[in-house]
């Protein structure tokens, strides 16, 4: 019995050396990490959401007689116009030509009427001051001239009609293809253009931001087929009302794209930026720990051990938070590496 009791109390402390070993081996192991130095920076809270993008302008031409048509060239290229052609106000696109038609407008016959009626009020106007004639008389020229006039605008209104003059500036984003001299119908699309320099988009917006969102609020707005590059837009409009079956109100977003970065019909995310701050420290989420003490995270003290610190936040968004306790200016915390640490780990700095 004796004996057994012996060899039980050897096992025990050499089980306790042994765990007293591998403390000290614990102990004396540096934990690789990086750390990044605290500097006051900006940060903005926003609110997310996402629409489809439209063009502030979008015409489309149709013919407006059946004529001949004829595609004109682009007097930047001396080639045809084509798709994705810049156009400016009043650029011809194409033209039609009926002969039967400009028969029937008269033009020239109109025009030499206004001449004979305005030479006939010049006279009946001099005879009138000398009374020559009657009111009536000069009357009746007045009406014959202001005739004349309205036919001569309307048959040059007609005339126009054989041209086909880009609406607005913008880029040719259909042109249907005629053969040069095929006859086409009225009504027929002749071109249609868009003016996407500025761009709209129409926004559902959750009830809890009602008195969070305000017009003119800067919005950030990005697509994947830009993921280097931040569109910028503002708030324009919201309207006051809640959908009682979406709890959402509607807002509208300008969007300023003056490159062409986002094009008609784009899907995009929209990050509505409803709180702004300079100057402040800002961290990672993705290394604060949730303890039962609160918000904390890592940091290297002054004998280089990894200590953990509590924090309060302030701002944040999808990837980073204000810190407004807790970490100075200047501090160095770990970014990578934390996982692993406890309060006052011994560590490796590799970055």
């Amino acid at each position: 019995m004796k004996k057994s009791l012996i060899i039980i109390l050897a096992a025990v402390f050499t089980a306790i050396s042994c765990k007293n070993q591998n403390q000290n081996l614990t102990a004396d192991v540096e934990i690789p990490v990086s750390v990044q130095e605290a500097t006051p920076r900006s940060i903005e809270e926003y609110v997310n959401t996402s629409g489809t993008a439209y063009p502030v302008g979008d015409i489309i031409v149709k013919s407006e007689i059946t004529a001949n048509y004829f595609l004109e060239k682009n007097p930047h290229t001396g080639k045809f116009w084509r798709l994705n052609d810049n156009v400016k106000s009043g650029d011809l696109i194409a033209r039609l030509e009926d002969k039967e038609y400009v028969n029937s407008v008269k033009l020239e016959t109109n025009e030499l009427n206004l001449q004979l009626t305005e030479s006939e009020l010049k006279k009946q106007q001099s005879l009138y001051e000398k009374g020559g004639v009657t009111l009536n008389d000069l009357t009746t020229a007045s009406i014959n001239n202001a005739n004349a006039k309205t036919a001569v605008e309307t048959a040059h209104l007609q005339m126009a009609k054989m041209r086909i003059l880009a609406p607005i500036e913008g880029v040719i984003v259909d042109l249907p293809y005629y053969t040069q001299g095929t006859r086409v119908n009225t009504g027929s699309n002749m071109v249609e253009i868009m003016n996407y320099k500025m761009m709209y988009m129409n926004v559902q917006l959750p009830e809890k931001y009602v008195s969070v969102i305000k017009p003119d609020q800067k919005v950030k707005l990005t697509n994947y087929t830009i993921p280097g590059d931040t569109i910028i837009g503002r708030i324009t409009q919201l309207s006051p009302a809640i959908n009682a079956d979406t709890r959402t109100f509607q807002g509208n977003i300008m969007i300023d794209n003056p490159n062409y970065l986002l094009r008609p019909g784009m899907f995009v995310k929209a990050d509505i930026v409803v709180n702004h701050k300079d100057s402040v420290i800002v961290i990672p989420k993705s290394i604060i720990l949730s303890r039962q003490r609160g918000k904390t995270i890592f940091v290297i003290d002054r004998n280089g051990l990894a200590s953990e610190q509590i924090i309060q936040t302030g701002l944040e968004n999808l990837t980073d938070v204000e810190v407004t306790r807790g970490l100075q200016k200047n501090e160095r915390y770990v970014t990578s590496g934390f996982e692993t640490l406890s309060n006052r780990s011994k560590v490796k700095i590799i970055k």
